[in-house]
């Protein structure tokens, strides 16, 4: 039985599975109309209901994958209160699939730091002035508190970071890669270990 979809030959011979996802995200930056480092997000909140967003991957490292969000805000708190998370992107163009879990850490001030400084100006007022997740009485009061901050701080190219805005980094214990088949025959391999110093192990998984 055969198919036409066979794009990643590799996929079942895989030996570092962090980096493989960096392989897969760069071939899906050719082909992916916008953000393909987009992800989906997934916490749990004090009463154990989950929530799930999009946000942006921004480094994939040995240690784990690196975002960026304001740490007041609700997934924040989410991921103060329960230090673990999982992650998927998915790559319509190239029919792919990738789901991470694991456990959370802050990522080091320099990282934060490193990053904060290459967002735009305007990003940067954004996130010194939202208090992300709360109620807001209107978008015109988010412009005046910003232009109120920005005449506080003067026009600049770069302003500091918040101490509230930082990055995370989820280093994985399961990562599994999907990829679509004709027939719905896809192919599932996840890897999995017990902590960061421990080997990966793999297993095919039925579609």
């Amino acid at each position: 039985m055969g198919t036409d979809l066979d794009q990643d030959k590799n996929l079942l011979t895989i030996h570092d599975p962090i980096m493989h996802v960096e392989t897969w995200l760069n071939e899906a930056a050719e082909t992916e109309v916008n953000d393909p480092n987009a992800m989906s997000l997934a916490t749990v909140d004090e009463n154990d209901m989950p929530n799930v967003r999009i946000v942006l991957l921004k480094e994939i490292a040995p240690e784990g994958f690196y975002f960026y969000t304001n740490r007041n805000s609700a997934k924040g708190q989410e991921l103060k209160a329960h230090a673990k998370a999982a992650i998927c992107l998915h790559w319509k163009s190239l029919r792919r699939q990738v789901r991470v879990r694991g456990l959370i850490a802050l990522a080091p001030d320099a990282k934060s730091d490193e990053y904060f400084a290459s967002r735009h100006p305007t990003s940067q007022l954004g996130a010194c002035v939202s208090k992300q997740s709360t109620p807001l009485a209107s978008y015109e009061q988010f412009q005046e508190e910003c232009a109120a901050k920005q005449a506080e701080l003067g026009e600049r190219e770069q302003y500091p970071r918040p101490a509230h805005w930082g990055g995370y980094i989820l280093s994985p214990l399961s990562i599994e890669f999907w990829e679509e088949k004709q027939y719905r025959l896809h192919t599932r391999r996840v890897f999995t270990r017990n902590n960061a110093d421990s080997p990966w192990q793999s297993q095919l998984l039925y579609p």
